[in-house]
Formats: structure tokens, C-alpha cells, sequence
């Protein structure tokens, strides 16, 4: 699969999930980048925003198994993973899979959860298998994890630390509608909702094989060493107590490539870091405490690193083949 065949399905995608979501186009893409690359995402947004309707909507489009799980401090990992009980029937133990098993879970309000039901999440989407009894079990292909947390009600809440944080490759926010998007949203769902009408536009196989493909997307050295030049910035910069890890240049790259490849091109821009940098970067960049008072500090560290690091002179221009 080449990158024009990788734009043609997630520009499917795109439009199928448009169906449902009026907006958020970026937010869009951005899930689909996930999915290429094997990423998981953090969704940080007030109730009622859409967070599930959009990954139902997204689910459905490529023909996934969609799972919820509210988190909730009594939440145990074997409520996620899955148990074997004795079937007496049968006289023997079998396995009841937990909701892990899908293609798309939405883990809702993560941070309501202990750190040890935390823990056996993140646990699952870096290593995309759970291991109960001895016995190893593979998680759903593709596999995408999209948990949320509310910013403002913060009582009963676990945070989660730098070190599961830096497992999410993107932190996202929906963002209330405008007024336009409102009015729309309100006629498009005034007689029934749009989603139960909406059917898969392309298969799990057709992802598969773009997620094998993306990474023939090509950077070159120059590009390579300006995205260092800005994740090594975060480490520098004066009201970062802990700046982005290695991980996340590699991440970076990744989503860089994806992007590229989701509009057809064989080749990574400067314009791709730009748009990658700040939802890759952001979250994982720990401030100094005074800073983290600001709920968009990150992203203005990030956005400002931006803005000095120089972009490399001989870099591919727009539209450059």
C-alpha cells in the first residue's frame, strides 16, 4: 500500500466519521494517526463533549470492535483483562475475555481508577497482550486506546505519573462546538442519531496493511535532527523540571510520518512537526509548580520552543515530490 492508497482510506474514514461529528477534523486525523502507528491517546475534556460518540463513530468506520470501561476507584485489572472461571457444565476452566478485547476502548475518566488498575491498562497497551494464569492473550489488530479524564473535577482522582503519560502518544482536547457547529449538531441529531445508520467504510485488514506501509514515508536528516532539536529543548527550557523523553522523539517521527501519509505524501515537511509537536510533546513535559497552575502551560512551552528552534534551510517545501 502506498501513500495515495493510505490517504483514500483515511480520507474514507474521515468523511464517514463526518457523518456523525460535525467538526473536529483535526481531532480525526489525529485518531487515525494513532491507529497507524500503534498509538494510544489521552483525551482531556469536560462531559458531554463527544469523547464517546466520536470514538463509536471512528470504531464503526473501520469495521472495529468498540468496548467502554468506566473507571472507578473500586475497578480491579481482572474487570479489564478478563477471568477464568470453572464452567461446571463442562468440568473445566475457561476464559471470559475482559472489555481490553476490542479494537477501540474508550477508557472513561482513567484518573478515577487506583494506579494499580491503571497500571494493568497501560500495561496492555504497551505490550498488546494481558497474561492471566501463566497464559498469554492477544489483544485486538488494530488496538486503540482512548482514555479520558475530566480537568476540572479533580476529588477521588488518581493522576497519572510522567512515566504513563509518556505511553500516550497524543493528549487531545475536543473543545466546546462553535456556535455554527451547535446548531448543526442539534439538527443532525433532532430525530435519531446518525450513528446507528453509519456502516464500516474500510476493514480492520485495510488498516492492518496501512499500518505496515507508513513507515516507507521518508525524513531526511535535516528534519530528523530538527525534531530532536525541539524535544531536547524541552529538557532545557527554564520552567521544565522534566523534559520529553527519547520515547517521544520517536514518537514524533512516527506521527510525523503518518500525518504525511494520510495526505498522500511520501515524504515528511516541517509543516508535519509543526502540527505533531505540541499533541506528542505537551504532556510530557513536567513543569515547574507554579507553572502547572495553567491548565495550557505545556502546550505554550512547546508552541514557544516552536518558534525558536530554526527550521532547517534545505528542508522539502510543500507540494515537493
Amino acid at each position: 500500500m502506498n501513500p495515495g492508497n493510505i490517504a483514500q482510506t483515511a480520507q474514507a474514514i474521515r468523511t464517514n466519521v463526518s457523518k456523525v461529528i460535525v467538526g473536529k477534523e483535526d481531532i480525526v486525523d489525529q485518531l487515525i494517526i494513532a491507529i497507524l502507528t500503534s498509538g494510544h491517546v489521552l483525551l482531556e475534556d469536560v462531559p458531554g463533549t463527544g469523547k464517546t460518540l466520536l470514538a463509536k463513530a471512528v470504531a464503526r468506520s473501520i469495521d472495529g470492535e468498540f468496548k467502554r470501561i468506566q473507571f472507578t476507584p473500586d475497578l480491579l485489572p481482572s474487570d479489564l483483562t478478563g477471568i477464568h472461571f470453572y464452567n461446571q457444565k463442562l468440568a473445566e476452566f475457561e476464559f471470559r475475555p475482559g472489555p481490553l478485547f476490542a479494537n477501540i476502548v474508550l477508557a472513561d475518566e482513567i484518573n478515577r481508577a487506583t494506579p494499580r488498575t491503571q497500571s494493568s491498562l497501560l500495561e496492555s497497551m504497551e505490550e498488546r497482550q494481558v497474561s492471566i494464569d501463566g497464559t498469554t492473550h492477544q489483544l485486538g489488530r488494530p488496538f486503540l486506546v482512548i482514555a479520558t479524564q475530566n480537568p476540572v473535577e479533580q476529588q477521588g482522582t488518581f493522576p497519572l505519573p510522567e512515566a504513563q503519560l509518556d505511553r500516550f502518544l497524543f493528549k487531545l482536547k475536543m473543545g466546546y462546538p462553535t456556535t455554527e457547529e451547535g446548531i448543526a449538531i442539534m439538527k443532525r441529531f433532532m430525530a435519531d442519531s446518525p450513528l446507528e445508520q453509519l456502516a464500516p467504510v474500510v476493514g480492520t485488514a485495510e488498516i492492518e496493511d496501512a499500518k505496515r506501509h507508513y513507515t516507507g514515508v521518508k525524513a531526511t536528516d535535516e528534519l530528523l535532527g530538527y525534531m530532536l532539536a525541539i524535544v531536547e529543548a524541552t529538557r532545557k527550557h527554564p520552567d521544565a523540571v522534566l523534559g520529553a523523553s527519547p520515547r517521544s522523539s520517536q514518537a514524533l517521527l512516527r506521527a510525523c510520518q503518518a500525518r504525511a501519509a494520510i495526505q498522500g505524501r511520501d515524504h515528511v515537511l516541517p509543516d508535519d512537526v509543526k502540527a505533531m509537536a505540541v499533541p506528542v510533546l505537551a504532556h510530557r513535559i513536567s513543569l515547574r509548580s507554579v507553572q502547572r497552575m495553567r491548565a495550557d502551560a505545556a502546550e505554550h512551552v512547546v508552541a514557544g520552543i516552536l518558534s525558536t528552534v530554526p527550521v532547517p534551510a534545505d528542508a522539502p517545501l510543500v507540494g515537493r515530490a
